[in-house]
């Protein structure tokens, strides 16, 4: 996810700086759909602290054989263009500090990744509760780089073929701004109980990648923000819900598409292969 790429967005360029990128086989599906239609299903991972190695003989064949390219951001956009959606989005004056906005007993996990992230807490009295959690959780994963994720690399790989968004920019960040106030501070309190715990999930998830685990994928979404039921279904659940509706209909336009999104989408029994396994698919991992 981008926010959960929004999260995992810092760049750290000199983190893979003379280093050979990590060799990687993450998890490729096929879906066989009534009427003859074929989509695949890539798993990504929005950022990394080293390149990877993704490519091989089948996703290139799948990256020929396809004739649109269906991601959840297209269009890394302009910077400013960017900081002024975040800036409508994310700012409401007058806000309290962040150690008002989680319950007591979370205040110190909350003052302890405050301190490692090197913020304050009184340092977003302009900032929605869901954008403080996001710069917090940003913060505190400085050595990720979105330039080496793989959403953009296949962007660039199948560069001349059509793309197709399933959110954007505005739709990603809206999700965030929509939840209410009591899931925002959810979302705050995750980040920062999930930075107490000493948990490494973006090292855990990048390992899980590169090795096509998608037993280990499934497992993280069920864990920190997630384990949120809210949050799940802000967050995961009704996201997959709607691609799935833009993938069939690509499809029922006699698109082959190759769906290239956050490997976790693609895990357990609301990810992307379930859900159209449920429409009639036959859905085969091929990689």
């Amino acid at each position: 996810m981008k926010h959960l790429a929004i999260i995992a967005g810092l760049a750290l360029l000199l983190a893979g700086c003379g280093q050979a990128p990590d060799p990687a086989k993450p998890a490729l599906y096929q879906a066989d759909c009534p009427g003859n239609r074929q989509a695949w299903l890539l798993g990504t991972i929005h950022a990394l602290e080293r390149p990877a190695a993704w490519r091989g003989a089948k996703i290139d064949k799948v990256m020929q054989d396809a004739d649109l390219l269906m991601v959840e951001l297209a269009d890394s956009g302009d910077a400013k263009d960017a900081a002024s959606l975040w800036e409508s989005l994310a700012t409401t004056p007058g806000m309290p500090p962040l150690s008002g906005r989680v319950a007591p007993a979370r205040r110190v996990d909350l003052a302890a990744a405050l301190k490692r992230a090197g913020l304050e807490d009184d340092g977003f009295a302009n900032s929605e509760t869901w954008a403080a959690a996001l710069t917090l959780a940003q913060a505190l994963s400085p050595r990720l780089d979105s330039d080496n994720g793989i959403d953009r690399a296949v962007i660039e790989a199948m560069r001349g073929k059509k793309v197709e968004e399933l959110e954007g920019r505005n739709g990603q960040l809206s999700i965030f701004d929509r939840l209410p106030e009591k899931e925002q501070r959810d979302l705050l309190e995750a980040v920062a109980a999930d930075a107490a715990g000493g948990s490494n999930d973006s090292a855990d998830l990048a390992d899980a990648w590169r090795r096509g685990d998608m037993s280990a994928i499934a497992r993280q979404t069920e864990r920190g923000m997630l384990a949120d039921p809210e949050l799940r279904e802000a967050l995961f659940t009704s996201r997959n819900v709607r691609w799935i509706k833009r993938i069939l209909a690509a499809m029922e336009r006699d698109s082959k598409p190759l769906v290239a999104v956050g490997a976790a989408h693609l895990a357990g029994p609301v990810g992307l292969p379930a859900l159209l396994r449920r429409k009639g698919c036959t859905v085969a991992r091929i990689q």
